[in-house]
C-alpha cells in the first residue's frame, strides 16, 4: 500500500489514541493531541503519568486503552517506540503511525511482521491532516 493509501486508511476510523502526549503545548506531542481535538476527532491519551492533557483523560498504559482503538500515533523516543508497538500489537492495535523522529526499525518490522500498517518515516500527521497554531 503507498503511503497516501496508508494516510486515509489511518485516518479513516475511529477513536486513535496518542502516546507521547504532553501537557507543553510547544511540544509535537501535545500539537498532535490538538490536531484530533481540532478535528473532532475522538482521541485517547497514554501517559504514565498525567491524569488529564488538554482535556481528556489519560490512561496509564496501551493495557489501559479501550477495545477497538483504529489508530496509534506515537510521538516517543525511539527506545520508547519499541516498548509501545510491542503493547499495542498485544491490544490488537494494527495502525500506527510514527512521528519523525519516533522511527525504531526493530518496532517497524515487528509491526509489519504482524500484518499492521505502519507509517514511518515520512510524512507528520500535523501536515498530512491539518493543524492549525
Amino acid at each position: 500500500m503507498e503511503i497516501r493509501q496508508q494516510i486515509e486508511d489511518f485516518l479513516s476510523g475511529a477513536p486513535h489514541a496518542v502516546v507521547g502526549a504532553s501537557v507543553d503545548r510547544s511540544k509535537y506531542g501535545n500539537k498532535v493531541l490538538r490536531c484530533y481535538l481540532q478535528h473532532a476527532r475522538p482521541v485517547q491519551v497514554v501517559h504514565p503519568s498525567e491524569r488529564e492533557i488538554e482535556g481528556v483523560t489519560c490512561v496509564g498504559s496501551i493495557a489501559g486503552l479501550p477495545d477497538g482503538v483504529h489508530g496509534l500515533s506515537i510521538i516517543t523516543p525511539p527506545p520508547v517506540t519499541e516498548r509501545v508497538v510491542a503493547a499495542a500489537l498485544a491490544k490488537g492495535i494494527r495502525r500506527f503511525w510514527m512521528q519523525p523522529g519516533a522511527e525504531n526499525a526493530t518496532a517497524i518490522a515487528a509491526a509489519r511482521a504482524a500484518g499492521a500498517s505502519v507509517i514511518a518515516g515520512g510524512p507528520c500527521l500535523l501536515v498530512s491532516f491539518g493543524y492549525r497554531e
